[in-house]
């Protein structure tokens, strides 16, 4: 998928106390995180919704985005986001993927539980993916290392093992 334009998609998702509809083309000349997560009500799930929720202040100041999907619907989102202040705090949109067709076309679908595994998809803004992670349900993802490949993306140059915004890029 790295390098090819990201599917479109035109789905119904809770963000910030209302149910709004979420297409990738409202995103166009942003950078965006896109990012899938196994179910509301879990475990992990919440930690990954408040880290990026607590980051989006900084992934903003970069031009970027965030989209949080799952295959819950709009309901329960707003029955999480009202029972957990974690999820209250989320201020970007939370994907309702209902038929997992979202999930599908991302290629982090789970056939058996009927949900997203945890991927997480980098975009630029011409709609091209530029990173993706497909990790373990067990395991949450880094907004740290999310916000260092961001910047990285975003730098333009060749960026080594490690490389941390202001350090220099490797000269070809």
């Amino acid at each position: 998928m790295i390098g090819s334009q990201a599917p479109e998609f035109d789905l119904e998702s809770y963000e910030d106390g209302a149910f709004k509809r979420v297409k990738l083309s409202d995103y166009k000349n942003k950078w965006l995180i896109l990012f899938f997560y196994p179910a509301d009500f879990t475990f992990v799930c919440p930690t990954e919704l408040e880290g990026f929720a607590e980051a989006y202040e900084k992934f903003k100041e970069k031009q970027t985005e965030i989209i949080a999907a799952s295959t819950d619907s709009v309901h329960v989102h707003k029955a999480w986001a009202e029972h957990d202040k974690r999820i209250g705090k989320v201020k970007f949109p939370i994907i309702a993927d209902r038929k997992g067709e979202l999930s599908k076309l991302y290629g982090v679908y789970n056939e058996e539980s009927g949900n997203a595994h945890r991927g997480l998809f980098i975009i630029n803004p011409e709609g091209i993916i530029k990173y993706m992670v497909i990790t373990d349900d067990s395991v949450g993802r880094s907004t740290d290392e999310t916000y260092r490949v961001l910047t990285a993306l975003q730098s333009g140059g060749l960026c080594g093992v490690n490389w941390k915004e202001g350090q220099e890029t490797i000269k070809a």
